[in-house]
C-alpha cells in the first residue's frame, strides 16, 4: 500500500511539473523578464495579458499561499471534479481580494506592504482556519486542543471497531465553502507577483474603475492553474483503485489531518515569524529564475511540510484505518 501510494503521489508531481512545464513553454511568448518587470507604458490589454500570466504562474509554481489548501480540501472532495471545485471556490475568494488589492496600489494606499511584513499574521490567520477547519472533520467540533491526552487522559472508541477512536472512524464531510474564506484571507499573503500587479501594473490603468481589472486578471490565471491542481490532488485517491467507502473515508481524513496539523504549522510558523521576523528573509537560492521556484525558504517548505509531509501522512494513515474498520466489519 505504502509503494502504491508514494508512487501514486509521484505521479500526480510529475503531471504538476508536466503542467508547469507547457505553462512556462506558453509563456515563451513573452521574455519571463518582461513578466516580471514590465515596462511602464503598456496598453490596458496588455496589462490584463501579463496580468494572467502571472497569475498563471502563480497558480502552478509551489505558492504556500495556495498549494496546501487546495490540496486539502480537493483530496477531501475525493474526485477530480471535486477537486476542480475546491480549486475555484478557492481561487474565487483570492481573485476577490487581489482585485481589491490592486485597487489600493492605484490609489497608493498598498505602500503598507512595503513598511510591514504582513507574513507572520496571514500565515498565523491561514492556520488558525485551517486547523478549526480540520478540527470540524476529524472531531465535529470546530476547535480542539488534545489537553485531556496530553495529561494522561484516556481516547474513546466505538463499540463497533475497538481501538479505532470515535473521531476517527466517522470523519465529518469536508466544508468545501471554507475554501472561499480561506483565499479571501491567503490574498493578503504579498510576494513577488503580487508586488508586480499591485505596483508596476495598477498604477498605469487610466482611472480607478479600472483598477481592479489587473487583480481581476491575476485572479483568473490562478484559478486556471488551481483547478488544474485541484483536478489532479483530488483525483489521486481515484488512482489509487480504493473503494467507494475507503475513498471517501481516506480522503475526508486525510482532509482533516492537513488541513488540523498543516494548521498548526502554518500558525506556529506565523507566531515564530511575527516575533523573529529575520528568519523570514532566509533563503538559499536555486539560481531558476521565477518566483516561489527561485530559493528555498520559509514558504516552500511550508508547501513541502503540509503538502509532502502531513498529506502523505494522512493519506497512508487513513487507508489503513480504513482497512482495518472494512475488517473489524466484516467479522461482526
Amino acid at each position: 500500500m505504502i509503494t502504491r501510494t508514494v508512487t501514486g503521489l509521484i505521479q500526480s508531481i510529475n503531471m504538476i511539473l508536466l503542467t508547469l512545464a507547457m505553462v512556462i513553454l506558453g509563456l515563451g511568448i513573452f521574455n519571463i523578464n518582461f513578466l516580471l518587470n514590465p515596462p511602464r507604458q503598456l496598453t490596458i490589454t496588455e496589462i490584463l495579458i501579463v496580468s494572467l500570466f502571472l497569475g498563471m504562474l502563480h497558480g502552478i509554481t509551489p505558492d504556500e499561499h495556495t498549494w496546501p489548501i487546495t490540496f486539502s480540501y480537493a483530496v477531501g472532495e475525493y474526485s477530480t471534479k471535486g477537486g476542480m471545485k475546491a480549486g475555484f471556490l478557492f481561487s474565487l475568494g483570492f481573485t476577490i481580494q487581489r482585485a481589491f488589492l490592486t485597487t489600493l496600489g492605484y490609489i497608493g494606499l498598498a505602500y503598507f506592504y512595503m513598511k510591514y511584513n504582513l507574513d507572520g499574521p496571514v500565515y498565523f490567520v491561514v492556520g488558525l482556519v485551517m486547523a478549526i477547519a480540520g478540527s470540524y472533520i476529524l472531531r465535529g467540533k470546530y476547535i480542539h486542543l488534545p489537553i485531556d491526552v496530553l495529561l494522561g487522559g484516556h481516547q474513546h472508541h466505538t463499540n463497533e471497531a475497538k481501538r479505532v477512536p470515535l473521531h476517527e472512524a466517522h470523519p465529518r464531510e469536508v466544508p468545501i465553502k471554507m475554501t472561499i474564506v480561506h483565499g479571501l484571507i491567503a490574498g493578503f499573503g504579498f510576494g513577488a507577483y503580487a508586488s508586480v500587479i499591485t505596483f508596476v501594473l495598477a498604477p498605469q490603468m487610466p482611472s480607478i474603475w479600472y483598477a481592479p481589472l489587473p487583480g481581476l486578471m491575476f485572479g483568473i490565471g490562478t484559478m486556471i492553474m488551481q483547478v488544474i491542481l485541484g483536478a489532479i490532488f483530488g483525483g489521486l485517491l481515484r488512482a489509487r483503485k480504493f473503494t467507494e467507502e475507503e475513498v471517501k473515508y481516506v480522503g475526508r481524513k486525510t482532509a482533516g489531518i492537513t488541513l488540523y496539523y498543516g494548521g498548526i504549522v502554518f500558525a506556529l510558523v506565523g507566531l515564530l515569524i511575527i516575533f523573529l521576523p529575520q528568519i523570514d528573509s532566509w533563503a538559499i537560492s536555486t539560481g531558476i529564475p521565477i518566483p516561489n521556484l527561485d530559493a528555498i525558504d520559509i514558504g516552500f517548505l511550508l508547501v513541502i511540510s503540509v503538502v509532502g509531509i502531513i498529506g502523505l501522512y494522512g493519506i497512508i494513515k487513513s487507508y489503513r484505518e480504513a482497512v482495518k474498520i472494512h475488517k473489524l466489519n466484516s467479522s461482526t
